[in-house]
């Protein structure tokens, strides 16, 4: 679906922007994104800290407006994947078979086991970039260049996704066994409601273009970061996202 939206937009924007004026252009780009899950130090948790990174798809279509030959604006609309994952030992909330092992309110709020978690948070990011470029020497078809601006993150989907077996501990090191046998982790739980549907924060990317007639194809590496906290709540901790990302991509110019 969201694939078929993209294109669509490219579409739209192919028919209408030659009749725009000089200097636009219309393209699209992908690659992979590497995102991770932060957690300011006053707000980490065993819930929300000891995320690494997860591997994942950013993909869109971008339009331009060349102001000069040192400077333009683009805007984009990408579908970008964030999120992160933890393996190994790590906490979860209670549950209450194993609460009810405990005394009435003595019951610790966290308990551990050594499964595989994976936050798939996915995002439609719409970013404003100034851009500046050179071509070295001035004739050059390489250019080098720079982006950096705002963007607006609208969540598309949220899932926690959980895998392997294993005993349930009291302790992080393993020591205090709870369960009996070892339990099943393999989940697939939608997680949507639980957070925030708009992110804002910073897109910032570096790269070099070959341009051929009013073509050009280029390769540019990246990243991004979100300024909100994207639980609804702080039950379960407060983290921010962010990714590196490593794209390649295709533009056309109009008009000039």
């Amino acid at each position: 679906m969201i694939k078929n939206y993209l294109l669509a937009v490219l579409a739209c924007l192919g028919l209408y922007l030659p009749a725009l004026g000089q200097g636009f252009s219309i393209g699209i780009r992908g690659g992979i994104s590497v995102p991770d899950l932060g957690a300011p130090a006053s707000a980490q948790n065993p819930l929300n800290s000891g995320y690494k990174s997860r591997l994942g798809p950013d993909f869109g279509a971008l339009v331009g407006y060349q102001v000069s030959k040192l400077f333009s604006l683009e805007g984009l609309v990408e579908y970008s994947s964030q999120g992160g994952k933890k393996d190994g030992m790590q906490a979860f909330p209670t549950p209450a078979q194993i609460a009810q092992q405990y005394p009435e309110g003595t019951a610790p709020k966290y308990v551990y086991a050594n499964y595989n978690s994976e936050a798939e948070l996915n995002y439609l990011m719409i970013p404003i970039l100034a851009k500046f470029g050179f071509n070295p020497g001035g004739t050059s078809p390489i250019r080098i260049y720079g982006d950096a601006g705002p963007f607006l993150g609208i969540l598309l989907s949220a899932k926690q996704v959980t895998s392997g077996s294993s005993m349930i501990y009291a302790d992080q090191a393993g020591t205090q066994p709870l369960s009996p046998s070892p339990q099943s982790f393999n989940n697939n739980s939608n997680i949507k409601s639980q957070l925030n549907t708009v992110n804002i924060g910073i897109d910032a990317n570096v790269g070099v273009a070959y341009q051929f007639s009013k073509n050009e194809i280029f390769l540019e590496a990246g990243g991004n970061y979100g300024f909100l906290n994207i639980q609804k709540g702080t039950q379960n901790g407060e983290n921010t996202t962010g990714a590196a990302t490593l794209l390649v991509g295709y533009s056309c110019s109009f008009g000039k």
